[in-house]
């Protein structure tokens, strides 16, 4: 974003008032929009089709799960299952609960409320079944233990459903081919309906449905691990969907959350999270609020970890809807080894108190580092920037697509791609922001902006930094930031046609790609040596990127030749679009 001219033209917005709303119309200006966003003072705006601008994220409790995983990760080898043995089993029936001393085990009943203590005895497994709709189960003991699920239904209207009081490791096992759901009521201060003081580890291939309406779905106050073959739904209508304290493992399964609360958060760590396979979508609906105790305002997200996130395989699928809401929030590093995340954000700005909650696919107060698998991010809603780091961006493999309301990938520091396959498209904003400085050294890199002042590749110059190309294939719909260094050179078409597909060969190898239906005006491409470029080509076979927007090794047939001529930067290429943004 060019923010000294977004400055002159304030300024003289300010002169020209008559009235304003606030007594500084400086401080209502920087109040109102971050420093990443400058406004949204953009000539244009950019628009495109495809896949990456239609998919969309909702439930999926279908059993099968990815293939892309990594391997299980626990905090320690005793909290795998395998490594475990239960073999004590103590039978509860929630329809018909008897008390009774088993195996070392006392289980007392009060109503529909069974409170069982196995105090030091080793091996136990609580196998759980029949229905109530007024009980609870609560677990005591000094040593560590299994509950099997087995077709159990639990309703506690005045506190949580299955309440594990041991602080001691609880392993969650659901039954092959059952169905298992545990629900709360409104008027308890429980922390979860599901409640676990200590470990709590899922495992097993049934199903399990946890529906918090007071606080949390389920909340451990140590860490959780999910393994492969669970199949776990958790709503909340109060809080988040799933709370952990000290950390939490996706090593498998099929887990799907949805909450609704303002600024809840589907999955909510204090520490950190690593995913490692299955599948796990959250839909969160909630709007922002303001949080009198940290007097910010606050929105819900996805995913929230207050330490890191590792992101190694399997599938992420998040939604969010309310003002202010992200995909994926983050306090310290995320890092991106392989896996999917796919993301969109259809909420706008929320705004109290003079503070503001900005939509955000990625936001991530560290560094962000991506060095394989894929990352899809949508954002609709006003101001929604697609993924941002507080600190430095680096790519050097996968594959990244944004397309969003705002910067589509910006870093408040330095910004490197050396490797991967990297699309980013602001629809009223830069395509890749860098704050400090952006070097691309190698990757594929398509870039588009909304139109001028905006450049497709942007670094702050008016800092004293500057865009470094020394490498990598680079289109880039409205050109480059002024005063780059351009060590590897770069040429320009004087006008592109928009929803048509070029295709752009180096040295023998073929990047095709379908321009956007408005954009920045000006085309410019880079690669390892001069290229040759074609336009309204017909292109089939080969690897499909960006949702169908990018194409390599394909087979490609017809098309006309386009004149490049050398580029040294900026966005004041010759000709004006026939259209708002771009060329028709």
């Amino acid at each position: 974003m060019k923010k000294t001219l977004v400055f002159a033209m304030l300024i003289a917005s300010v002169v020209a008032m008559t009235c304003c709303t606030s007594d500084d119309p400086f401080q209502e200006y920087y109040n109102n929009n971050e420093w990443n966003n400058g406004g949204n003072m953009s000539n244009g705006n950019s628009a495109t089709t495809g896949e990456l601008t239609s998919f969309d994220v909702a439930i999926d409790k279908t059993t099968a799960e990815p293939a892309d995983i990594a391997t299980a990760s626990f905090p320690d080898e005793e909290d795998d299952l395998a490594n475990n043995d239960f073999s004590t089993e103590v039978s509860i029936d929630m329809s018909n609960p008897v008390a009774k001393t088993e195996n070392g085990v006392e289980v007392t009943v009060n109503g529909g409320h069974v409170t069982a203590n196995h105090g030091s005895e080793k091996k136990v497994c609580y196998v759980v079944s029949g229905t109530t709709t007024n009980g609870s189960l609560t677990i005591l003991g000094d040593k560590k233990y299994a509950v099997k699920l087995s077709g159990v239904s639990i309703t506690n209207p005045d506190s949580a459903a299955l309440n594990l009081l041991s602080g001691k490791r609880a392993f969650i096992i659901l039954a092959d081919g059952t169905t298992n759901t545990l629900a709360d009521g409104t008027g308890g201060s429980q922390k979860g309906a599901l409640y676990c003081k200590g470990k709590l580890l899922f495992n097993g291939s049934g199903a399990l449905s946890v529906t918090g309406n007071s606080n949390n779905g389920i909340h451990s106050a140590d860490y959780i691990a999910f393994s492969k073959g669970c199949n776990i739904y958790v709503k909340s209508t109060a809080n988040h969907g799933i709370k952990a304290n000290d950390g939490i493992y996706i090593n498998g399964g099929i887990l799907n959350v949805e909450v609704s609360a303002a600024a809840a958060k589907g999955i909510n760590c204090e520490s950190h999270i690593v995913v490692n396979g299955g599948r796990t979508t959250v839909i969160n609906t909630g709007d922002g609020t303001y949080d009198t105790d940290d007097n910010e305002a606050k929105g819900g997200a996805g995913i929230k970890a207050d330490s890191t996130l590792t992101m190694n395989g399997g599938e992420l699928w998040l939604k969010s809807t309310g003002s202010g809401g992200k995909g994926i929030n983050v306090d310290m590093e995320a890092t991106f080894n392989g896996g999917s995340v796919y993301i969109v954000t259809t909420g706008g700005q929320y705004k109290s108190n003079n503070d503001t909650s900005s939509p955000k696919g990625i936001k991530v107060d560290g560094n962000i580092t991506v060095s394989g698998g894929r990352i899809w991010v949508r954002t609709s809603g006003t101001n929604g920037e697609g993924i941002e780091t507080k600190k430095e961006l680096s790519i050097t493999g996968g594959e990244v697509a944004s397309y969003a309301y705002d910067d589509a990938i910006n870093s408040k520091s330095n910004m490197t791609i050396s490797g991967g396959y990297v699309y980013a498209q602001g629809q009223n904003n830069d395509g890749l922001d860098a704050n400090g400085n952006c070097y691309i050294k190698g990757g594929t890199v398509y870039a588009i902006c909304s139109g001028s002042p905006e450049v497709a590749i942007d670094a702050n110059t008016e800092g004293g930094y500057k865009l470094y190309l020394t490498g990598g294939t680079i289109v880039a719909v409205g050109g480059l930031e002024s005063g780059s260094s351009l060590t590897q050179s770069c040429y320009q078409a004087s006008s592109w046609s928009s929803n048509t597909w070029y295709a752009m060969t180096i040295d023998g190898s073929t990047f095709s790609f379908k321009t956007p239906s408005s954009g920045g005006s000006g085309l410019v491409v880079s690669g390892a040596s001069q290229p040759t470029l074609l336009s309204g080509v017909s292109v089939s076979s080969g690897t499909s990127y960006f949702g169908g927007l990018a194409i390599t090794g394909g087979t490609v047939s017809g098309g006309t030749s386009v004149i490049l001529s050398s580029y040294s930067g900026g966005n004041g290429m010759g000709g004006n679009p026939g259209g708002p943004g771009g060329w028709h």
